[in-house]
């Protein structure tokens, strides 16, 4: 490699080893390894292919062979797992590369919550049956609830949604978050992992939703394309931090619908029990049960080209 002219490279390079020490959070050095993030949307594609079998992955499945392939999508799954949750115990806790073998305390740990998250599959997919039902019964548009599960977005991220929630409440950090974020990327919906969600959800189109932590979602829910269910502000300490662990989304109880491109703001916004939220409404407060929300109309005006 040539060295532009003029450039003192020891003296550059002391000078970036010196911003490595200013702000020690911006690097890993002698820290172990980050989790991989292929490996992470792997273990979803490997998860969808166990929950919905014949979906994707093997398609030549028959009553002789299935329970062999579903126990060996849970070997699969679970050794990717340990070796991906160990690597996030691992960088939560700052741990050296050394502290990545197999008698580690961060690979112990690893074991046990891998083999918790199994444990919780069939109560995955209980929810994501009760979800696609309420996806096709809620869509006129959609044929079968194969094409639900197949197709559609707003399903996909519900889905991901699911696995990175359990994930979270057992405890696992960063890895719950690395799927939500491939959801987003993917579908365009937005959804932390964090955030609880009830049975029989319908997210229709996708496109722009975003659910945030703390927000609590019932049962039977629709949420249409645009919607934000988000925070109105940020409690501070006295020294201008960002408070958290506080509620900061609303909670949107049972049997409610939300049209596309409404805004809920605040941890303390509770929409009532079977309201409708009409489309570009912004809601910064709580809503009485069986209610409707709808922006003031507006006259729409029209001219004639000619005149």
């Amino acid at each position: 490699m040539t060295t532009p002219p003029n450039m003192n490279l020891d003296t550059l390079t002391d000078q970036v080893l010196d911003s490595y020490a200013a702000h020690g959070d911006t690097q890993r050095i002698g820290h172990a390894f980050l989790p991989s993030r292929s490996a992470i949307v792997e273990i979803l594609d490997l998860c969808r292919e166990m929950l919905f079998p014949g979906f994707s992955g093997n398609k030549w499945l028959t009553k002789e062979n299935v329970r062999f392939h579903i126990g060996n999508l849970l070997n699969k799954i679970g050794e990717r797992l340990i070796e991906q949750i160990t690597r996030c115990l691992c960088t939560e806790r700052r741990c050296s590369d050394t502290e990545t073998e197999t008698s580690s305390p961060c690979r112990q740990d690893a074991q046990r919550l891998a083999r918790d998250f199994l444990a919780r599959v069939p109560n995955i997919r209980e929810l994501l049956a009760l979800d696609a039902q309420a996806a096709f019964d809620g869509d006129p548009a959609a044929k079968s609830i194969a094409e639900v599960i197949y197709c559609y977005p707003g399903y996909y991220a519900v889905t991901v949604h699911r696995i990175a929630h359990e994930l979270l409440t057992l405890g696992v950090p960063l890895m719950p978050r690395i799927m939500s974020e491939h959801a987003h990327s993917v579908t365009g919906c937005d959804i932390h992992p964090g955030a609880t969600i009830g049975r029989s959800v319908f997210i229709d189109h996708a496109t722009g939703v975003v659910i945030g932590e703390t927000c609590r979602i019932g049962d039977n829910v629709k949420i249409y394309q645009g919607v934000t269910l988000g925070a109105l502000s940020f409690p501070r300490d006295e020294r201008g931090r960002v408070i958290k662990g506080l509620q900061r989304h609303p909670t949107i109880e049972d049997n409610v619908t939300i049209y596309a491109n409404a805004t809920i703001l605040g941890g303390d916004r509770v929409i009532g029990r079977g309201s409708v939220i009409g489309g570009n409404t912004f809601v910064t407060e709580s809503i009485p049960a069986d209610s409707v929300v709808m922006q003031g109309q507006s006259k729409l005006e029209v001219k004639s080209r000619r005149r």
